[in-house]
Order: structure tokens, then sequence, then C-alpha cells
């Protein structure tokens, strides 16, 4: 890594739990490790293999099925999902936009799994925590059989 790269790591200081504070930190390393420039998949291989050096159960392009009045309509691949309870969508764009978002929630709606997490391997380290928890999902799907 060049001295101008060296100026530009990112330090965390904690995020609501302690699961999604130790991705959150492997997420920086891995950032200020490579730094910015390569593709989605050369990330996530390096998340995949920092996360489990940080003990941490972890499981790559994991289908999760998309279901329409009890039909399945679809799959999804989950760049990451670590202990079967946190999605993470790794990004490479300049910043996050309102549809890495949106395709979270979805994600999300579509799982059990109540948090989300969109990484961005930009020109600066950013990411968003998104939660949907489980009984809001119920609610949504009472409302909509109405």
């Amino acid at each position: 890594m060049d001295e101008a790269s060296l100026d530009r790591r990112v330090e965390f200081s904690g995020e609501k739990d302690p699961l999604t504070e130790r991705i959150i930190r492997v997420f920086y390393e891995v950032y200020n490790e490579l730094g910015f420039g390569f593709l989605e998949s050369v990330y996530r291989e390096a998340m995949r293999i920092a996360l489990k050096e940080a003990g941490l159960r972890v499981e790559a392009e994991v289908p999760v099925p998309v279901s329409f009045r009890g039909t399945l309509v679809g799959v999804f691949r989950a760049d990451i999902v670590v202990d079967g309870r946190i999605i993470l969508e790794l990004k490479t764009a300049e910043s996050i936009s309102k549809a890495h978002e949106a395709q979270v929630l979805h994600y999300l709606r579509a799982s059990e799994m109540e948090i989300g997490l969109v990484m961005n391997f930009g020109p600066v380290a950013r990411f968003r925590r998104i939660e949907m928890g489980n009984n809001r999902k119920k609610r949504m799907l009472i409302e909509s059989a109405c």
C-alpha cells in the first residue's frame, strides 16, 4: 500500500450489536488492505476469508428463494451470509444508492434474516445497516392479504 492509501485508512467505533460490529471491523480491515478498484468478486472472496479468520461462520453466494402467493417466483443469491443471521451485500460503486438499500430490504423480506449490511468498496469505504424484523414481515403479509 502506498503512502496516499495509508492516509485514507478508516477506523470503526461500533454499531448496534457485537456481531454487526465484528463484521464491520472486518470490512474496514479488508478495505484498508486492498483499497479501492477491484471487482466485487475480489472483495467477496477477501471478506469470506477475513470473516472466517475472525471466527465467524460464512457462506458465499447463498440462494434465497422468493415466493409470491405461495409459489416460487425466483431465487436471489446473497453475496455473503454470516452466522446464518446477517446478509452482506457488497458493492463497488461511487456511493451507496437507494437502489442498493432497496435490494437488501427485499432480500430481508424474502428471508428469515432480519439484518442486512450494504458494504461499499468505493472510493471511500461506506456501509449501511438495514433492519427488517420478522414481526414486521408477518404484518406486511397479513395487510396484503386483506
